[in-house]
Parts: structure tokens; sequence; C-alpha cells
């Protein structure tokens, strides 16, 4: 195994998710003080080198790497901490560290004049160290850790504008949102450790050549990985848990960025692509079900938003869809080949519309328009004024609708051909998940093209200002060079050289899922014809509604509308469990204050009347009878005194009047 410096991957591991730390801790020492970026800007520069160099080229395809260390005894057992390195970890800690260079280098730019910019390195080098820990933790325990690790720095970079309502009912609703697939994360843990009496990844999943026997038809199995699935729904986003993701928009762009590209919402897969040999056919079947779900109704609401930021958060959720059904069809490969793909050209198409929004909102200021900067009503005909991030966004909207020459290309058509060959293998219903993909394909391309062409076609209704003066250009060039790196990763090149074949792609001849169904040749022909048709067909479409202004639907389309509104989830969330947690809430107050205090307090005032007869009876009773009989006695002895007074006349008068007595006794007698 090559070595870096003559330093072991593990430890290259470890110098690579410490570095943002350290960065993280000396930012809130410095304070206010520090606002450039360069603390955190050098951590990640040094990580992305050392995980490049020292982690990933040792590690890919050869041996498992790990490194234990005793954490804690309970009992006899000991619960060790460690560094696994394989193939999965170390793609994925590379990955975060090369998406997460050019968000740092872009922010210099697009957050330089914020006022909490010393908080937002901070928050931003603590996000990115607990997202490198995840990816190479030995143990559940360990990555659950930095799991709710990663939840937290989210927390705090989606309301990082703490000062707008928004934001922070945002933040809000993503941490509670979460809360409840890591409960579902924490269950599976417990059941695991439970019947396997180890929490070790590298134990339980065979990676240094012993395994624990795990009977897959076991019904805690089922469970666990369900209780697994929930956690990586909420992570990832996955339907009826996706509803954090399009308000956590109300963060930087360049958080969403990093966010929706390789690090938080990447997690879950991540996760289900790591204990993908605890999944029995059951528990894949759902993972495949709710994907399709999914990705079809993501890209069904893109269609109707306005808002530049939620049409890529939609498109996010979808494609988090796809590689949900990659994992669901056994295609785990395929599922983490997507997410590398998908963490190039979605980046870049964050950074894109940021660049478009910081360029809205100084002209916005400058011109004191009463308009929402990111909302697509508003734009138009920018390719005229930004021409670079027109080709840069072109770029990656092509890698998403999944055009030949790109990476996106290869890697959606790994998902969709795979799950053809997965359905033909088990016939009958199961032909309905790589239909519903292909629908999606075509409604990715179609709302992505209608982003394009709302935003850089047509003519731009605030030309007049500029033509008074005020000053519209181009990004600065330090949000435009990470743009151009996005660009090129976007292309398919770094992934392969075949234009046509996903499986000679580097990432799947190294991961190799090894699917036992067989390959349909035609397969391989015609969907990749018929989505590329399609896709181009679809843009057609959106430029004759878009650009010659041909739109056939009205306003208040029902269809429109119900896109808009995210087919009322929003409403039906507030309605049903918000509302209804709070109506729940004033019942049992009211039942509380009613009638449990009421039950009280009629109790303690029965109690009171009964103390008072009690009373009553204690004193006018037993002591009135206890002091009648003491009374009585008293004068009895007092009259008995009189008489017992040692005077013999007084005896002699006693006596002769008992003998007086008697005698009128026994004469009336």
């Amino acid at each position: 195994m090559n070595t870096f410096l003559h330093i072991s991957p593990v430890t290259a591991s470890i110098l690579v998710t410490l570095l943002p730390l350290f960065a993280c801790l000396a930012q809130a020492l410095i304070g206010k003080k520090s606002i450039s970026g360069n603390i955190a800007l050098v951590a990640i520069i040094a990580s992305t080198g050392i995980s490049l160099f020292g982690v990933f080229l040792p590690i890919w395809n050869e041996t498992t790497t790990l490194q234990k260390w005793a954490w804690f005894t309970i009992g006899e057992y000991t619960l060790e901490v460690g560094i696994l390195l394989n193939n999965l970890t170390a793609l994925m800690q590379l990955l975060v560290c090369i998406i997460s260079l050019p968000v740092h280098i872009y922010s210099r730019a697009y957050m330089k004049s914020d006022e909490g910019i010393h908080r937002y390195w901070m928050y931003l080098s603590l996000f990115c160290f607990a997202m490198l820990g995840l990816t190479v933790s030995l143990n559940l325990l360990q990555l659950y850790i930095f799991w709710e690790l990663v939840g937290f720095a989210s927390y705090l970079l989606i309301g990082f504008w703490f000062t707008k309502e928004t934001a922070v009912q945002a933040n809000k609703k993503a941490f509670l949102v979460n809360r409840i697939g890591d409960i579902g994360f924490l269950i599976g843990i417990a059941l695991v450790y439970a019947h396997c009496g180890t929490l070790d990844l590298s134990v339980l999943f065979n990676q240094t050549g012993t395994q624990i026997a795990i009977d897959k038809n076991a019904t805690w199995v089922t469970f666990a990985g369900l209780a697994f699935f929930l956690g990586a729904m909420a992570k990832s986003a996955q339907f009826p848990l996706h509803v954090w993701l399009p308000d956590a928009m109300e963060g930087p762009t360049s958080v969403s960025s990093l966010i929706h590209a390789a690090t938080m919402v990447a997690a879950g897969i991540f996760l289900l692509c790591t204990v993908f040999p605890l999944f029995n056919d059951t528990v894949l079947l759902v993972v495949c079900i709710i994907g399709t779900l999914t990705a079809l109704s993501a890209a069904i609401f893109a269609l109707g938003q306005h808002d530049i930021k939620k049409i890529l958060a939609f498109s996010t959720i979808s494609q988090l869809g796809f590689m949900m059904v990659g994992v669901g069809i056994g295609a785990w490969d395929a599922a983490m080949f997507h997410l590398t793909t998908h963490a190039f050209f979605k980046c870049l198409l964050f950074l894109c519309a940021g660049a478009v929004i910081h360029e809205m909102t100084h002209l916005k200021a400058k011109a004191k328009l009463d308009i929402d900067p990111q909302d697509l009503r508003h734009l138009g005909g920018l390719r005229h004024f930004m021409p670079k991030t027109f080709i840069c966004m072109v770029v990656a909207s092509l890698s998403l609708a999944g055009f030949p020459f790109t990476s996106g290309y290869l890697s959606k058509d790994s998902i969709v051909i795979t799950a053809y060959e997965w359905a033909n293998h088990l016939r009958g219903v199961y032909v309905l998940i790589p239909i519903l993909l292909t629908i999606v394909s075509l409604l990715t391309a179609f709302y992505i093209g209608r982003l394009i062409f709302k935003t850089f076609f047509g003519d731009f209704k605030y030309r007049s200002y500029i033509d008074e003066g005020i000053i519209f250009h181009e990004a600065p060039s330090l949000m435009l060079v990470p743009m151009f790196f996005l660009a090129a990763g976007s292309l398919f090149p770094l992934f392969g050289i075949s234009l046509t074949d996903y499986h000679s792609a580097w990432i799947m001849l190294t991961l190799d899922a090894g699917t036992n169904y067989p390959i349909l040749a035609q397969a391989h022909l015609f969907i990749p014809i018929l989505l590329t048709g399609g896709a181009i067909l679809s843009w057609f479409m959106g430029w004759r509604w878009y650009v010659k202004q041909k739109y056939p639907l009205s306003e208040n389309n029902r269809f429109v509308h119900f896109a808009y509104k995210q087919g009322y989830l929003n409403e039906f969330n507030e309605h049903i469990f918000v509302r209804g947690t709070t109506g729940l809430s004033r019942i049992l107050y009211t039942f509380d204050r009613y009638v449990v205090d009421g039950f009280t307090k009629f109790f303690s005032w029965l109690v009171r009347q009964l103390s008072v007869v009690a009373y009553w009876f204690d004193k006018h009773i037993v002591d009135g009878i206890v002091n009648l009989l003491a009374g009585t006695m008293y004068y009895i002895g007092h009259l008995v005194r009189h008489v017992q007074n040692g005077q013999l006349q007084t005896y002699l008068g006693f006596a002769l009047t008992i003998v007086v007595l008697g005698l009128l006794y026994l004469i009336i007698k």
C-alpha cells in the first residue's frame, strides 16, 4: 500500500477530519476579528490534499484498513471507536472535501459583506468536520454521534440569518423532522446490538474476514432495516419527510449548495450503502417504492415553483429518490455513482443560482426595487449580462437532465437501466418502477429547462435601470473559478472514457454491487435513446412555452397550483400534526384543568368538610361524653368529700339521715 509522506491512511484520515474542527475552534476563539475565512479555507485545502493523496489513492481498490481504540466498557463488552477505510468511505470522504473546497472559495465573495461572516466560517468548518467524521466512522454509535452533529451544524447554517422569521422557522422545521429519522436510526442501532452483540461495522459486514451470521429472514432484521431506512428518509429528504428541505433554502445559497451536493442529504444514502448487507427483500422493496414516489412527487412539485432555489431543492429530493431506487434494486454502486456525479452538477447549479441572486440583490438595492431576487418572474434575459454563469448553469442543467457527454447521463442511466433489468427479472407490477423513473427523467429535463429559459432567455424587465447607468455584471472571479471547476466535473471524462457504457466508469468497476439479475442488451441501447430524445423534446416544449410565450396553461390551473403548493403536504401537516397536536394539547389542558384539577379540588373540599364534621363530633360528642363523665365523677367526689371530712358528728348525722330515709321507705312501701 502506498503512503503519503510516510503517513498511514488512518492517520491521514484523522487529519482530514480534525483540520476543519481546529479551524472551527480557532475561528471561535478569534471571534469577530476573523472575517476573511483564511483559517477555514486553509483547513479545507489541506484536508482535500491529504484526503486525495493520503487516503483515497492508497485505499482505492486496495484492502480495507482500520484502526480501533477502546472507548468504554460495560460489563464484558468494550465499545471501540476508530477509523474504517474502504472504497466506500474513502470515496465519500474525498467527495465531501472536493465539494467543500469550491464552496469555501465561493463563499469568500458571496458572503463578503455579511455582518455575521465570522459565525459563518465557524459553522461551515463545524459542518465539514461532522460530515468528514461520519464518513469514516468504525461503528454505528460513532456514526450516529457524527450524524447528530451534522444535523446540529445544519440547524445553525439554515438559521444563519436568525433575524429573519422564515429562517428561524426553517431551521426548527429541519431540526424537528430530522428528529423523527434519528429515532429510527437509534432503534436500528439498538436492534443490531441486542441481536449481534456488536456495533462494529468491520465485524458486522465482514470487513476483516470475520462476520457475524445474520439470518435475513428474521423479523428483527426487517425492523432494523426499516429503522435505518427511517433515519435515511429524514436525512435524505424522502417522501413524506422531505418537507424540511425546500424550507432550508432560507440559509445562504453557498450553504444550500453544500447541504444538497455531498454532505447532509447524501448522508442518508451513504448510511444505506454502509448497512446494505443487513437489508432483506422486504426492506429493499420498501426503499424502492419510497424512492420512486419521492422522485416522482418532487419532480411534479418542481414544475410549479417560482423560487429558483426551491426548484433546485425539489430537484435534489427527486435525484435522491433515484439513488434510493438504486439501493432498493440492489445496485447500491449505481446509487453511489449517481451521488458522486450529482454532487458536482447540483453544487454547480446552486452556485450559479447564487451568482444570479447575488447580482439581483445588488440591483434591488441600487434601484430600490421591491422584488424577490430569487423569483423567476423577475428574471429573464440574463445570459447577455452573465454569459459565463449562463454557460456553467447550462452544463449543470444538461448533466441533471442526462444529456450525453455529461456525468449525469452515465449515472442516471445506470439506475434507470438497472431498474428495467431488475423489473424484467421479477416481472409483473415491478415494471412500474422503471416506467415511473423514465417519466421522472423527462419531467426533470422539463423543469430544469424551464429554469434556464425563464432565467437567461427572453427580455429582462429591469433593463431600463441598467440603461440609466446602474451596473449589472457577471459574478466576480472568486465565484466564477469554483463554478468552472464544478462544470468540468459535471462532464463525463472525470468518471470514465466511455460515453455510453456506465459499467466502465471507475466507480462502478471498483464498488461493483454484483446484482443477480441478467443484463438486457436492448435496454442499454433503447433507454438512453428514449431518455435523450425525451429530454430534447422537453426542452423544445420549454422553449416554446417560456421563450416564445406560447404557454398553454393559465396561472390558475389546478395542476400548476397543486405543484406550487407542493401537493398541499405542508397544509396537511399543519392541520393534522401541528393543529392536531395543539388541539390535543388544548383538550388535555381542559381535561387537566376541569377534570383532573376539578376532581382534586372536589376531593380536597370533601376532605375539608369531613374534617369539619369530625372536628365537631370530636369536640361535642367525644369530648362532651368524656367531659360529662369527668364532671359527674367530680360532682360525686365533691359530695363524698363533704361527707368524708373526719368529724364524728357529721358521720352520726349522715348515719341518722340514712336510717330516717330507710324508715320512710319502709313506711311508704
